[in-house]
């Protein structure tokens, strides 16, 4: 993109496309100079704009991938999306790590460093939360009470302590036992537990629930990491709250006896996430995000991508850069699981995308996937994780999970993500706990009108002011900064408490 140019009209993405998207509100009769004619209908920003005549049937390609084809034939200058596009199910070749390049790593003596809180056991926190966990639903008003006592007056005491957080969930009981959506639960709950940047854990039950909390501490290996109550051999609600506030009293002066050291960026595990996105997500905040997990990467860095049903289409960008052909079958055997799954439910997976991503240009699951892939980069695949699987594997790594934003990134903080990079181009109003998250914002406007939900402008690009590559560092550094403790737009704002959603695989009966 030439910055020394005033910017035009129309955006190309790659000399093979034949649509153009539209920087701004495109008014009817606008002349192109691009394309030497005058615009067809009223254009939206972030929308295409056919390059040249497309016949129907023909391939539609934006960044030279195939997003759909025409459903009619469409005259140069013309707005394309749903009106005239469809989605074109046809056989993609996996080709299993045939994009697999080597990473440039930098030595570890000269990789970048932040201010982290140094676990024990070696861990390291960018937070230090104290966190309740509810083994069932049952328990969550008496967690949330517990967590409710410890104002910031009665916290002021303890300046090294960011909170009490209760992380109340609606399951444990009315589920099937054994099954995978137990198991999934019971995985999440102990990925939480031992999360570096909770300084100290109380699991509260009631009694009877099948996720009794005894035999999640024992199956889950917690052992001594956890402190545990059970509301009906407390003496029910009133006492229980009361000893669970004696407890977390108990465990503050340990949780604020820490100290931020500098420690590499190694360290980082980064769970990357999208929500309200539009057309201009996969343009800019994307990728560059995307090649401030490059950086990362080379730093030796984690960034975890996740949203299976949002690479539908596009997964062929993933399985080239796998390192092994078993890895790329691996997230391949994820969306066929997926594709069963909603068969099972009576849903369909069928490429339709929410009514705020097609208000912002984006047409059809492939379009958004396409802009959603981008978010990790272009370093190989290293591994495959199953839903709050820990992850022990350095690198661009891929974790299975919804497309539903707080479920997607729960599943992203078990896992041991230390925090979030979250892109948005309609305005997301997400945040997390214990793990922050950063939003960054894919277009000036809504940068804007949204600036206090907004942590960093990625509109920069789209306006010809910054590339892919310096917007990336940007991010990276700023990346660094809350790592080191450095508040987010959602912390400011307290959000977190209540985006806590273990994935619900299963039935309730």
């Amino acid at each position: 993109m030439d910055k020394s140019a005033t910017p035009s009209l129309l955006l190309r993405l790659h000399a093979n496309d034949n649509v153009l998207i539209a920087r701004n509100q495109i008014p009817l009769g606008q002349a192109l100079p691009e394309l030497g004619l005058r615009v067809r209908a009223q254009v939206p920003p972030g929308h295409k704009i056919a390059a040249r005549g497309i016949a129907a049937g023909e391939q539609v390609k934006k960044y030279d991938t195939v997003i759909g084809v025409a459903s009619r034939d469409i005259e140069a200058g013309e707005h394309v999306h749903t009106h005239n596009l469809k989605l074109a199910e046809f056989g993609r070749d996996p080709g299993f790590c045939r994009d697999v390049r080597p990473v440039d790593y930098v030595p570890e003596a000269e990789r970048a460093t932040f201010m982290g809180i140094v676990r024990p056991d070696g861990r390291v926190a960018t937070r230090n939360f104290i966190g309740i966990l509810s083994s069932v639903n049952c328990s969550a008003t008496v967690i949330n009470h517990i967590a409710a006592h410890f104002t910031p007056e009665r916290l002021a005491r303890y300046p090294n302590v960011d909170g009490v957080v209760a992380f109340a969930q609606t399951s444990g009981c009315g589920m099937s036992s054994p099954s995978y959506h137990f198991d999934v639960l019971r995985r999440t709950l102990a990925g939480y537990a031992r999360h570096p940047n909770l300084a100290g854990v109380l699991i509260v039950g009631l009694g009877c629930e099948r996720n009794q909390v005894a035999e999640l501490v024992a199956s889950q290996g917690l052992g001594t990491e956890v402190q545990t109550l059970v509301m009906q051999d407390a003496g029910g609600t009133r006492e229980s709250i009361a000893a669970g506030i004696a407890r977390i009293e108990a465990m503050l002066p340990a949780a604020n006896r820490v100290a931020r050291t500098k420690v590499s960026a190694s360290h980082l595990k980064i769970g990357l996430e999208c929500g309200g996105s539009d057309g201009f997500s996969g343009i800019s905040a994307n990728p560059a995000l995307g090649a401030a997990m490059d950086i990362l990467v080379r730093h030796g860095g984690t960034a975890i991508l996740s949203e299976t049903p949002e690479i539908h289409g596009v997964e062929f960008m993933l399985t080239r850069r796998a390192v092994t052909p078993e890895v790329g079958q691996k997230l391949l055997d994820r969306l066929a699981w997926w594709e069963e799954y909603t068969r099972g439910h009576s849903a369909q997976f069928n490429g339709v995308v929410g009514p705020g991503n097609q208000a912002g240009g984006l047409a059809n699951i492939v379009e958004k996937s396409l802009g959603s892939a981008m978010k990790g980069g272009t370093t190989p695949l290293q591994a495959v994780y199953e839903y709050a699987e820990p992850i022990d594997q350095a690198g661009f790594v891929f974790m299975d999970s919804p497309g539903y934003d707080p479920v997607a990134v729960t599943g992203q903080i078990a896992s041991g993500a230390n925090l979030i990079c979250f892109t948005t181009g309609r305005g997301s109003m997400f945040g997390s706990k214990p793990a922050p998250t950063i939003k960054l914002a894919s277009n000036t406007p809504m940068y804007r009108r949204l600036s206090e939900d907004m942590d960093i402008n990625c509109g920069q690009v789209i306006d010809g002011i910054l590339g892919i590559e310096e917007m990336g560092q940007q991010i990276f550094e700023h990346i660094l900064r809350v790592a080191s403790g450095e508040r987010t737009c959602s912390e400011l704002l307290g959000l977190g408490d209540h985006e806590f959603i273990p994935w619900h695989v299963g039935i309730v009966s």
